[in-house]
């Protein structure tokens, strides 16, 4: 749109002097009213129009910046500024401080928005972060369980609120953007990032994938286009769909291995939520480190461009994973400049290059400058990358809310977790043959013992990815309740508690007549991605010795804190009642829930749980299936108002 044009009237005797500063003014003016209409600053313009207008006005510096997202640790205003940065983010356990508040994260995130707003077309930055079981980077987030106890629930509906939790509490922190949902279907449990799938049903995985995008992006209107990506904004944060794809199913559950199927079984079992997620309008895409009969992912353009992109119509953007680029680099065969152009050949639109931004910078401009990587293969990345930008409302509202800091830690959002942890809850064995039930316990007991390395360890039991990558043991990870400290709080004051963490069995022996019953929790540390490869599956020490010392002695009741199946069947026996926590968070209370009968067992088993890991990979289906627990197996008892 032009400016108006502007009429004078001038009288015969006016001095010449006063037309011309009238002219010079009414110019002014027409140019002023000019800048100030640009179509892509237009929130009324279609999107379509607003990314063209924009891209039109763009420099290849400008484009390749929209193209690069930096660690934080890295993200200077001047850096931003000098490289046009499109995005930025916090790898695992990158903080602005150590316990940093909600405050101090949007001061953070809005200081890097002004830089790139001062840009020469003031395009926002995306900050991103892996958002993966809550805002589990952030101090005092409230720690939801991980994915696989997610899947327990069976409920999609509870899901969706776990998402919208998140969401409000990574807006908390200025954050617009996670990582998350992983939309794995994890076929073998030796994988170290088991934890972070639903199931080994990919049905199951739909059904939560379905439930969580909207969750976290908001819902998006009947009819909407398909794969067009859709973020509510406000209290909405925009989702990843990760990593494409076929991660969950490498050879023996090798992180980062490659996947051997056939295509029909790869779009059969693993690309169905991918799927899912471009229906509801997933806004981006991350690809996976694992490769498919044998072609690294980030470099298959058969499955990026003409699968996700062309089949299944996805127009939000793709993104690499942590470095991606340097791990299909591998001299001296392949240098670091053919793998930035295999890679944007492929259809990747956005690169996390962490730290060596200057130099893919280079290489890329030095490619589109020499043809080859065509400019139009650019145009496509940047234009899908301001697509979300638009349809996220990060123009009209770039910088965070202060409002909205009170929402980290939220009471409320702990109490959807609080439910998650008791939904999530696998009761796999309750009484030995012939005998009652044990489950519920009774709060009115005269004596309990409470046994084992989980039961009092709040990074426990959160797991990997909670503030940390890796993940870290004790009580002063984060805010939440730790299992011991729920149980002192479920049962009645008069009744008197022992803990021990690694329990002498000798002393037990003297006193244990004296214990109604025992609650044992053991499980394994927390680990992330490749470092929690295992393809032993036992349960860590001293974990065994004390189901052994204790069940032996003490009706007892083992919880198993892990991130997935572990080979239990050679103590089984002494167990009284089994359950299976998953990585329940920070909401210990949700377990005492259940074992005291304030509310029953509902989980069912999301995945397969063996009796020998040579028997693995088995999943449900499979022609010789001969589990200890099969797929779907899941003991269920009613909530008991009597606790004599």
């Amino acid at each position: 749109m032009r400016a108006a044009p502007t009429t004078m009237w001038r009288s015969p005797a006016a001095p010449a002097c006063l037309l011309v500063a009238a002219v010079l003014l009414s110019a002014v003016a027409a140019a002023t009213a000019g800048e100030e209409y640009v179509k892509y600053k237009d929130p009324k313009k279609p999107i379509g129009e607003r990314v063209d207008d924009l891209l039109s006005r763009m420099t290849l510096a400008e484009k390749i910046g929209q193209m690069s997202q930096i660690e934080r640790a890295n993200a200077t205003s001047a850096v931003i500024e000098k490289y046009f940065v499109g995005s930025v983010l916090s790898g695992g356990g990158s903080v602005p401080s150590e316990k940093a508040t909600a405050k101090e994260w949007q001061q953070m995130v809005a200081k890097m928005q002004k830089a790139a707003l001062k840009t020469r077309l003031g395009i926002p930055i995306i900050y991103g972060i892996d958002a993966v079981h809550g805002h589990n980077n952030v101090h005092n987030a409230t720690i939801f369980p991980h994915n696989v106890g997610l899947g327990a629930t069976r409920d999609p509906k509870l899901v969706k609120r776990i998402g919208q939790s998140t969401a409000h509490e990574a807006r908390a922190t200025g954050i617009p953007y996670t990582f998350a949902p992983c939309v794995a279907v994890c076929r073998d449990p030796r994988w170290g990032r088991c934890y972070e799938s639903y199931s080994e049903d990919t049905k199951l995985v739909q059904l939560m994938t379905s439930a969580m995008v909207p969750g976290l992006q908001g819902d998006a209107p009947a009819r909407y286009p398909k794969g067009t990506p859709f973020v509510a904004g406000g209290m909405n944060v925009a989702g990843c769909a990760k990593h494409f794809v076929g991660d969950g199913g490498t050879r023996d559950g090798i992180n980062e291995n490659n996947t051997v199927l056939s295509f029909h079984d790869l779009m059969r079992i693993h690309m169905p939520p991918y799927d899912d997620a471009v229906i509801k309008g997933v806004a981006s895409v991350m690809i996976s480190y694992s490769s498919w009969n044998g072609v690294k992912m980030h470099e298959n353009r058969f499955l990026i461009t003409d699968i996700l992109k062309n089949k299944l119509k996805f127009r939000g953007f793709v993104i690499t994973d942590w470095q991606a680029v340097d791990r299909i680099t591998t001299p001296p065969h392949k240098h670091y400049y053919h793998s930035i152009q295999e890679t944007i050949h492929a259809g990747i639109d956005m690169v996390m290059i962490p730290y060596d931004y200057p130099e893919f910078v280079a290489d890329l401009t030095t490619q589109v400058s020499n043809g080859s990587i065509k400019l139009d293969r650019i145009n496509d990345a940047v234009s899908r990358i301001l697509r979300v930008k638009f349809a996220m409302g990060l123009f009209e509202n770039p910088l965070p809310d202060p409002r909205l800091a009170g929402e980290l830690g939220d009471k409320e959002h702990r109490q959807i977790a609080r439910e998650a942890v008791r939904r999530s809850l696998v009761l796999l064995k309750n009484g030995k043959h012939g005998e009652k039930p044990v489950l519920p316990l009774s709060k009115k007991a005269d004596k309990i013992l409470v046994a084992g390395s989980h039961a009092h360890n709040l990074g426990f039991q959160c797991g990997g990815w909670t503030v940390s990558w890796q993940g870290q043991g004790g009580n002063n990870v984060t805010a939440g309740t730790t299992i011991l400290e729920a149980i002192k709080a479920a049962v009645d004051e008069s009744t008197v508690i022992d803990y021990t963490e690694h329990p002498d069995k000798s002393s037990i022996a003297e006193s244990a007549k004296e214990y109604d019953y025992a609650v044992v929790v053991v499980g394994e540390e927390p680990y992330a991605e490749t470092e929690g490869d295992n393809l032993n599956l036992t349960i860590p020490s001293p974990g065994p010795k004390v189901i052994k010392d204790v069940c032996g002695l003490v009706k007892c009741v083992v919880v198993l804190v892990s991130g997935r199946p572990l080979v239990v069947e050679p103590y089984i026996g002494a167990m009284d009642a089994f359950v299976a926590a998953w990585l329940p968070g920070t909401e210990g209370h949700g377990v005492a829930d259940v074992l005291f009968g304030d509310h029953g067992f509902t989980g069912k088993l999301p995945r397969t749980w063996f009796k020998s890991v040579d028997q693995l990979p088995m999943n449900f289906g499979d022609k010789h299936y001969n589990p200890l627990f099969p797929f779907g197996f899941g003991l269920t008892t009613k909530p008991s108002h009597s606790q004599s």
